[in-house]
């Protein structure tokens, strides 16, 4: 027993001494390490979040320092991954789903009164009588005018619940009291497709601004009412579509390319491929189609544009894509706000990747266009800088290339003149159309009665408007010289009136007429035929 007693503490420590071999041997220490390490990360943005909280000398807004430092941490992965806070995010979702719970009008914030641009078509508001140039003064009693107006407000009381109704109080120019209406809060649509007409007896053309939730259903029933009126060729006009869901763009292309034809490959952080293929008989198989591209064609309408042009199908014409080619996820971050966070990168069909390089920081990526202007790459098709490396070859033999962008198949030229972009920007951007929100609340009664046809064929802008608008602008520190644009930019006051009568379907027909990508399509139809 004594002799037991003698040896029990040389045993154990062997048994320790062994023990701590076999452990260093089974390399545990790596793992711990890198789950404290994890954990301290975590630790020590909790603990200065919690000393600011507590121990700072002034009130913090604490919800303001996570926000800007969830924004820096995603501004050191890549362009595409972003932050949505609270305040966002319900417009956000609405955005995407492709609708929200309102009374359906569209208006501005015109001298602190909501004033309604246009009543939409079928929408609660249009049915019980609202209208364009109507002040919506009262909601439920809530006073909605005033200094303190503000969107915010505004949501807080024409939107709401579904089938959930509010009482409105309008003021309407030649009535002597404020007018009542009950309406029922319905879901409106935020349409994706803002235009869908004939642009001859055999040609139609359609406008996706972006892939939402709904676009698809917005798509088919624009394409199956052109296919009731005869058409044989399709212009699909992509142009600043900045993307959005791609199970969306998927379901479009399905209506162009045979069962079994791949779309797409997506690769993940693991190196995992994923394959996305066409399904079911699609309606426009056997047409003849053109797609619109420009500089600021991204993300998943690259994805339609390359999936076809890769397989063959259809005509790009235009200039560059932007170059996106980085898949998101939207993920919740338990407090109402969420992160769109890059998850994979996508690939056309031939296996090229269209994404440009973002290893310079955001502002280089973002400022991009500048460099095309510089390049001359807007003005010339052979100024486009590619590798030869980045080289591929669809099925038929044509060339593509990846590395940034989708190249298109016919390059058309970008009026980059100092006049002419200017009038594009004060078109595009609602300095315009606010403009001619002013010109119709003094003359909305000369267009009562008046259809869509007979305001295209006989309303015909004057010299004394357009060069109220001039005036109007310069007013406003925008220096337009339109001396060599006077066409353009009473085109482009006409299309704002018919967006503000008549809907945003009307402001592209009339906008239209002279495209020159339009006219680049009709003349290669008219060569072909």
């Amino acid at each position: 027993m004594n002799r037991l007693k003698i040896y029990i503490p040389l045993l154990l420590g062997i048994a320790i001494a062994l023990g701590v071999f076999m452990g260093s041997k089974l390399n545990f220490q790596d793992s711990n390490k890198k789950i404290f390490a994890t954990n301290s990360k975590k630790d020590k943005l909790n603990r200065l979040i919690d000393y600011i909280d507590y121990e700072y000398v002034d009130q913090v807004d604490t919800d303001s320092i996570v926000d800007v430092t969830v924004n820096r941490i995603l501004e050191n992965l890549d362009p595409h991954s972003v932050y949505i806070p609270v305040s966002e995010y319900e417009d956000n979702a609405d955005d995407m789903r492709g609708n929200f719970v309102g009374i359906g009008v569209s208006f501005y914030v015109y001298r602190d009164t909501i004033t309604v641009i246009r009543a939409i078509e079928g929408g609660s508001a249009e049915k019980v009588g609202i209208r364009g140039g109507d002040r919506i003064l009262f909601a439920d009693d809530k006073k909605l005018y005033g200094e303190s107006i503000s969107r915010d407000t505004i949501s807080k009381f024409l939107k709401g619940e579904i089938n959930s109704k509010v009482d409105l109080k309008v003021f309407r120019k030649g009535e002597e009291q404020l007018l009542d209406f009950r309406v029922k809060r319905r879901r409106v649509p935020i349409i994706s497709v803002d235009a869908s007409y004939k642009l001859n007896d055999e040609v139609g053309y359609v406008k996706v601004n972006r892939f939402s939730e709904t676009t698809y259903s917005e798509f088919k029933q624009a394409l199956d009412q052109l296919k009731d009126q005869g058409i044989k060729t399709l212009v699909l006009d992509l142009r600043n579509n900045p993307g959005g869901y791609v199970s969306s763009a998927e379901k479009l292309l399905d209506e162009f390319l045979g069962d079994d034809t791949l779309l797409l490959i997506t690769k993940n952080k693991a190196g995992e491929e994923t394959k996305t293929y066409a399904t079911g008989k699609g309606d426009f198989e056997e047409g003849k189609l053109y797609v619109l591209i420009n500089e600021n064609t991204a993300s998943a309408s690259e994805i339609v544009a390359g999936a076809l042009q890769d397989n063959d199908k259809g005509t790009i014409v235009g200039r560059r894509s932007f170059g996106k080619g980085l898949v998101q996820r939207e993920m919740a971050l338990g407090d109402g706000s969420a992160v769109r966070l890059t998850i994979a990168r996508y690939y056309t069909p031939t296996g090229r990747s269209i994404q440009r390089p973002y290893g310079n920081g955001n502002n280089a990526y973002y400022n991009d266009y500048e460099k095309r202007y510089r390049n001359g790459e807007l003005l010339h098709a052979d100024s486009i800088q590619v590798a030869d490396s980045l080289r591929f070859v669809t099925p038929k033999g044509k060339v593509v290339y990846g590395g940034g962008g989708i190249i298109p198949d016919v390059f058309v030229a970008k009026d980059t003149s100092i006049e002419n972009e200017t009038l594009n920007y004060v078109t595009r951007n609602g300095f315009m159309s606010y403009f001619i929100f002013e010109y119709l609340e003094k003359n909305r009664s000369n267009f009562e009665g008046v259809t869509f046809e007979d305001f295209k064929e006989n309303y015909e802008i004057g010299d004394n408007l357009a060069e109220s608008f001039i005036a109007y602008s310069r007013l406003r520190e925008a220096q337009i010289d339109m001396s060599q644009y006077d066409a353009e930019l009473k085109l482009a006051l006409k299309a704002n009136i018919a967006q503000q009568l008549f809907g945003p379907n009307e402001y592209e027909i009339i906008l239209n007429q002279d495209d020159l990508m339009l006219q680049k399509v009709l003349e290669l139809e008219a060569r072909n035929n």
